[in-house]
């Protein structure tokens, strides 16, 4: 029998749980704001969303979205704080979104809120579900004063993020699990 009777070991469960406890992307004003070049672009992303076991954001990517038209052109081959927080977006989500999904979530964003009240938003957001999804709080808070469609459409797609973080977790701590019986 593959896996006994308890699913997961509350040690297991608490190594899951712990993944994501210090789990937190930088503020907008956090984001460097002195252009980053692409690998350093790169690096920068990939260094951050590491924890939630999410494919890193490689050069490639980032020169297709740019190619795509969901980012900017960088200005001098440097990648500003805005484009860089649109990156990170887009790092988190696309494991969960096609582009044509992100393309739009972006627009409806760019006409209701600023890049920066709209990424703080997110990262708060993020970790709030996480925390609530990754068992470390029992209730899901509010973040923010209004219950708009926008931020509704964004907790969605954040609840699937997290929710497939979690599972891809559990998955690879189950088959630990199993591994470490044989």
């Amino acid at each position: 029998e593959l896996y006994g009777g308890m699913l997961m070991n509350p040690i297991t469960r608490e190594k899951i749980s712990s993944t994501i406890a210090d789990f937190r992307l930088p503020a907008y004003m956090e984001i460097p704001d002195v252009g980053l070049y692409l690998e350093q672009t790169s690096k920068y992303i990939s260094d951050f969303i590491a924890p939630l076991q999410v494919p890193p954001m490689t050069g490639s990517m980032i020169s297709n979205y740019v190619k795509k038209g969901l980012i900017a052109n960088p200005t001098r081959k440097q990648y500003s704080r805005e484009q860089i927080a649109y990156l990170m977006y887009i790092a988190v989500v696309k494991s969960v979104l096609p582009m044509e999904d992100i393309r739009l979530m972006v627009s409806i964003q760019q006409k209701t809120y600023t890049s920066e009240k709209a990424y703080n938003y997110f990262c708060r957001e993020l970790e709030n579900v996480l925390e609530y999804v990754f068992e470390r709080r029992s209730e899901l808070k509010d973040v923010g004063s209004e219950q708009t469609d926008e931020k509704i459409m964004l907790r969605n797609t954040i609840i699937t993020v997290a929710h497939k973080v979690y599972l891809d977790k559990l998955f690879a701590a189950l088959r630990a699990q199993a591994a470490s019986r044989e």
